[in-house]
């Protein structure tokens, strides 16, 4: 039986969220960082291994409002590095609150996921926002930007460690804590904008 990291089974984690449940991949890998060889072409991001598509995110976690100043404080693209710290981020999970880390990421990912987002329109030379529902597949991939903003937010420039803050996101995000929670608190941001602008 094959477990995540050698260490976490996957085979009791159910993804609740019916939206996301073909989204989200739970075959374990030892060594989650595979470049997504087993994948295939088409799709190939919802075969990949869930923890993969994290750790790849955190290697390249995109600009925030058109700027890189809070993310390259660690963002090196060195998969071995980040690997290691997805490692230890998870073991500090398992310490605090005594469950399989890859659950509480699982369950993290449905919580932070935002359901709605705005497309701007232009009709008449006047521009003006729309609520549009959010497809399955990008609702993981906003999520796990927040996850990486919001981790680099914590710890960049800061006396705290990178597993720390990604573990403290982690966490509030599986509790639902929209004041520690960076990524809790963006998507209830553009779900109220969608609210406002339906």
């Amino acid at each position: 039986m094959i477990k995540a990291f050698n260490r976490w089974g996957v085979e009791e984690i159910t993804v609740e969220d019916k939206g996301l449940q073909k989204y989200i991949s739970l075959a374990p890998r030892i060594v989650p960082k595979t470049g997504a060889r087993y994948a295939g072409k088409r799709f190939h991001k919802s075969r990949t291994f869930i923890v993969e598509r994290l750790i790849n995110r955190l290697m390249v976690p995109g600009h925030k409002g058109k700027k890189h100043k809070k993310s390259s404080g660690h963002c090196c693209g060195a998969a071995p590095k980040t690997y290691k710290n997805v490692e230890e981020a998870f073991k500090i999970l398992e310490k605090k609150i005594s469950k399989n880390p890859i659950e509480i990421f699982v369950k993290a990912i449905e919580n932070a996921a935002p359901r709605e987002e705005i497309v701007t329109i232009e009709y008449g030379g006047a521009r003006y926002p729309k609520a549009v529902d959010c497809a399955p597949q990008r609702r993981i991939d906003i999520a796990l930007k927040f996850f990486a903003q919001g981790t680099y937010e914590k710890c960049f420039n800061k006396k705290k460690s990178f597993p720390q803050a990604l573990a403290e996101e982690l966490l509030a995000a599986f509790q639902l804590d929209q004041n520690k929670s960076i990524a809790i608190k963006k998507k209830l941001e553009i779900e109220r904008q969608a609210d406002a602008s339906r």
